[in-house]
């Protein structure tokens, strides 16, 4: 693809917010027919009212020539992320990364994560967390490239399955070291 566009990542407005949930419904809707019915039409809905909700700290999105293609939260907190702080995560957390089917392929993921831990930092963080499930193979093998590693005692249980806790030490680590200049 010769003409790739420029990529800009920031912090989102009020008026993203719908975009924003299109791009994420239309990113996490390929696992519509790998969940039950019932349980995805939750998770849809809590998709669509995380963008809506003054839950995350910040909410970043990735543009190309204007037209929202990609985005990320950011939480505190486990509290904050799930209403769970028995799992004692004090430092941020991802939550809800989505990069339009359309767009994939061009390393907006990685700005997105790039740009939550550079906020990460800023904010004084050793550590960058977030969640998946193996549904999410192709997540799974990114975050393992950008050098997330398995936070077992952070795992937990949704419905009958197991949601997988992801830590980045952003000290020690490439994507981290990229992120400080």
């Amino acid at each position: 693809m010769n003409n790739i566009k420029e990529v800009t990542v920031r912090e989102a407005t009020v008026r993203d917010r719908e975009a924003i949930a299109e791009v994420m419904l239309e990113a996490y809707s390929e696992y519509a027919a790998l969940l039950p019915g019932e349980f995805w039409t939750s998770y849809r809905d809590s998709i669509r009212s995380s963008v809506y909700s003054a839950g995350p700290a910040a909410c970043i999105i990735a543009a190309i020539d204007q037209d929202i293609v990609g985005s990320v939260q950011l939480y505190l907190s486990s509290a904050a992320a799930y209403g769970k702080p028995e799992l004692g995560i004090e430092s941020p957390i991802i939550r809800l990364l989505a990069v339009s089917p359309r767009a994939r392929g061009q390393g907006i993921a990685t700005l997105l994560i790039r740009e939550a831990a550079r906020r990460s930092l800023a904010l004084g963080a050793h550590t960058l967390n977030l969640h998946t499930s193996d549904m999410m193979a192709s997540a799974i093998r990114l975050y393992d490239k950008l050098g997330f590693r398995r936070a077992y005692e952070t795992d937990m249980v949704n419905g009958d399955r197991l949601v997988k806790g992801y830590r980045l030490d952003l000290f020690s680590l490439p994507l981290a070291q990229d992120t400080v200049s």
